[in-house]
Formats: structure tokens, C-alpha cells, sequence
């Protein structure tokens, strides 16, 4: 995958957990609002019972049961075919002018001389901040400035409708420079004082609260994204490292799968001092003439199989498939105590384990330096392994039919495991490629 088509995934799957997000937050504020106002409309009609001398409106009783029904049909159509973007935007809108239209027209007192005004001052702006809070929950930065535009529009429309309906008014322009207490008392404390420095102060707060709560939910977004980016990263690395450990499991042990899985350091070129093994099927071809295909196939896949297995647990690593033999490298990339030894061992078990399908197998070992990384391109990909010993380990493969030897070896596999092993010289060959002659030696096999 290019990093466009990855960044444009990221993309998506962020929009779409968000989506998600602020359906979720939306439905915990209607939620909370249903229950508020059927909270409200519950205890009103109940109210009319405890208490005689209050006389129920039925205006205020069809309101009430109206906006706890518009949240609960809203909270129903969330994440369906019928939800559209600006119905939040409505809802919220809607809650907002209708507490600021309580405060213009809901009378304060059932005494006619006073004033309206009167409810901005005893209750007070703050009665909106919950709905402010609340749209917060939705993670809209967008609605989060909606809500706080509407209260300062509602507020002062609604102030102003109060203010006007007032035959007279006194305001903090009315106060003296050098005010005495009682001038305070005939003024601030008078019923017909609107206070509209205190309207500003209070759409001041308003204001810069709006924008706080702006920014933090505009923050936590950021953050929402850069999460979904990581997780999905996370989940790519998972993924490729499972692929990775399910391939190498079936060619490495899996200490040594993991250990290429944790650091990808051996993947990229990579010289080590290792052993290179070249297996082969003697007489494969008249095998494959006398058995039909699918018997051919059946065993020749068990017998690689088991052969894979063997090399494992000896610590190879398989890195290819040759027909009807296999390359496998020792202490290339995946580290390995005396990879020669190890790669004896390993050849023993093939030659015996082929034996029990019907197979004689020819085994070519070569000790030298070894090169391993990954070639190719974006689309198309392979693990290999370059060197002499490589070249050598095939060779020497080849000579063992000349040579009716199981297994040959050369001389810097024979130095390190001439103590633990019964090895026969074969002599010096020419070996194309190489410009010397080529000592070469044999692992006896017990019948």
C-alpha cells in the first residue's frame, strides 16, 4: 500500500470512529436533556398538587411535554438514514431561545407592577452554561460556537424585548461618580434597575468561555486523530508481524521468528559469517515417471515438510525451494551457535528422513561469508542470500552424484566440526567458479 492510499484510509477510518464518537456524545446530552426536562414536567404537574396556591398553565405543561418529546424523537434518529447534521444545530438553538424567551415572557411575579426585569437579575445567565457544557459532549467545535453565539443573541434579545417593555429604567449610567450608600440603595437597589453593564459582563464570560470550550473540543479532536492513526498503525504493525511470524514460522524456530519479528534489523542486508545447505532429491525425475502426479506431489510435500522441520529445529532457516530440493542458511540472518555443527546435524536427519519416503537426498555444505536482505521492488518481494559459500554448498551438491557421496562439505565446515564428526577427504576439485582447487569432504553415515 502507497502512504497515500495508507493516509487516505487513515483518513476514513478517523472520520468514521468520530462519527461514531459524536453520535455517542450527542446521545448522552439528549439523554441527560430528556431527563431534565421531563424531570421539569413531572415535578410541575406534580407541584400542582402539593401546593394549592400554585395554579398550573397548561401552556407551560404542553411545553415541557413538547421538548422532552423533540429530544427523545432526536435520540431516535441518531446514526439513522433520517439524521442530518443540522438538526443538532436546531435542537440546540431551539433550547437556548427557549430559556431565554422564559426569562422575557415567563412572569417573574403575579404582582402586574413588576417589572420582567427582575429574572435577570434573581436567576441569571448561568442557567444557559449547561447547555454550553453539554454541547461539548457532540466533540463539534462548530456546535460548540453555535450554542455560545445563540446565548449572547438570545440573552440580549431577550433583554432588550424586557428593557423595552419598561416605562422607565435606571442602568449603571445612572449611578453618581462619587456615589454614597444611598444613592446605591435608590439606584442598584431600585426594581426598576436593568443593569446592562452587568448583561455585558455576563456575554463577556459567555464569549470567552464559548472559545475555551471551542478550542479544547477542536484539541480533543486533534487528539482523536492522531489516536485513530496510531491505533491503525498499530494494528498494521500487528498484522504485518503476524503475516511475518506465520511465513518465518514455517521455515525458523520460533525463538528465531520472534526475534526476527522484534528487531527487522536482519531483514535488511545483512553480512554474517554463516553455513549455506543445498538439499536434492537424487533421481527425482525417474520417480516422478513412474507415480502418477498427485503421488508425486503428496510425497514430494511431506518430504520437504519434514525437511523443513529438521532444518528448524537445527536452527536453518529455509530460504527457498529448488524443484525438488531447498537452500538454508545457518547463523544467516538469524544468529546461531557453530552453525556448521548445526548444519551437519541437520543433514544427517535429512538423508535419514528421506530414506523412509523412498529418497536418497545429495547434500552440498560450504562455511564462508553470507549476505541476506530482502530484493525487489514495491510489488513484488524475496528474502535471498548471496556469497560463495552459497555457490559452493550447490556445487559440492552436484559433485556428491560423481562422487556417490550423501554429503559433501568443504574444508571450513571440516575445521569446525572435525571433533564431532566422522569426515572422509574426497580430494581437490575444480569447481567452476572458483579459480583453486577445491578441497572437499564427506560425512560418514551410519547404514
Amino acid at each position: 500500500m502507497s502512504q497515500k492510499d495508507a493516509e487516505s484510509l487513515i483518513d476514513r477510518e478517523s472520520d468514521a470512529r468520530l462519527v461514531q464518537a459524536e453520535q455517542q456524545g450527542l446521545r448522552i446530552a439528549l439523554i441527560c436533556r430528556s431527563a431534565v426536562t421531563g424531570a421539569a414536567f413531572v415535578w410541575y404537574v406534580l407541584a400542582t398538587f402539593l401546593f394549592p396556591e400554585i395554579t398550573p398553565r397548561f401552556l407551560t405543561i404542553l411545553v415541557l411535554l413538547g421538548f422532552t418529546a423533540l429530544g427523545v424523537a432526536h435520540l431516535s434518529v441518531i446514526g439513522t438514514a433520517y439524521d442530518r447534521r443540522w438538526i443538532k444545530f436546531a435542537i440546540y438553538g431551539l433550547d437556548v431561545l427557549a430559556i431565554c424567551a422564559a426569562f422575557a415572557l415567563v412572569p417573574i411575579s403575579r404582582a402586574a407592577d413588576i417589572p420582567q426585569i427582575i429574572a435577570f437579575r434573581a436567576y441569571g445567565i448561568y442557567y444557559l452554561f449547561p447547555i454550553l457544557a453539554a454541547s461539548c459532549l457532540s466533540l463539534s467545535w462548530q456546535l460548540v460556537l453555535w450554542t455560545g453565539g445563540m446565548i449572547i443573541f438570545g440573552w440580549w434579545v431577550a433583554f432588550a424585548w424586557v428593557v423595552g417593555q419598561m416605562d422607565s429604567f435606571l442602568s449603571w449610567s445612572d449611578m453618581p461618580s462619587s456615589a454614597t450608600r444611598a444613592d446605591y440603595e435608590s439606584v442598584f437597589l431600585s426594581i426598576d434597575f436593568v443593569g446592562r453593564g452587568n448583561r455585558i459582563e455576563e456575554t463577556g464570560m459567555v464569549f470567552f468561555a464559548t472559545l475555551a470550550l471551542a478550542a479544547a473540543v477542536y484539541r480533543a479532536r486533534s487528539v482523536f486523530f492522531a489516536q485513530v492513526a496510531a491505533d491503525m498503525e498499530r494494528q498494521r504493525e500487528k498484522s504485518l508481524r503476524e503475516r511475518v511470524s506465520d511465513l518465518l514460522g514455517k521455515h525458523v524456530p520460533e525463538t528465531i521468528a520472534k526475534r526476527l519479528i522484534e528487531d527487522d534489523a536482519p531483514l535488511r542486508p545483512h553480512r554474517s559469517r554463516g553455513t549455506a545447505l543445498v538439499m536434492d532429491i537424487t533421481d527425482f525425475t525417474s520417480f516422478s515417471a513412474q507415480h502418477e502426479p498427485e503421488h508425486v506431489i503428496k510425497d514430494l510435500d511431506e518430504m520437504l515438510s519434514d525437511a523443513t522441520r529438521i532444518l528448524s529445529s537445527n536452527g536453518g532457516m529455509v530460504l527457498s525451494y529448488l524443484g525438488d530440493g531447498l537452500l538454508a542458511t545457518f547463523n544467516a540472518p538469524a544468529p546461531v551457535d557453530q552453525p556448521e555443527i548445526s548444519a551437519l546435524h541437520a543433514s544427517k536427519e535429512l538423508v535419514s528422513t528421506a530414506r523412509k519416503y523412498g529418497f536418497e537426498v545429495r547434500v552440498g555444505i560450504a562455511t564462508g561469508d553470507l549476505v541476506t536482505g530482502i530484493i525487489g521492488n514495491e510489488t513484488r518481494q524475496s528474502f535471498t542470500v548471496y556469497g560463495d559459500a552459497v555457490n559452493l554448498a550447490s556445487r559440492f551438491e552436484g559433485l556428491g552424484k560423481e562422487l556417490n557421496a550423501a554429503i559433501v562439505l568443504d574444508q571450513a565446515t571440516q575445521n569446525a566440526a572435525r571433533a564431532s564428526f566422522k569426515l572422509k577427504p574426497l580430494g581437490e576439485f575444480q569447481v567452476r567458479g572458483f579459480e583453486q582447487n577445491v578441497a572437499a569432504y564427506s560425512l560418514e553415515i551410519d547404514a
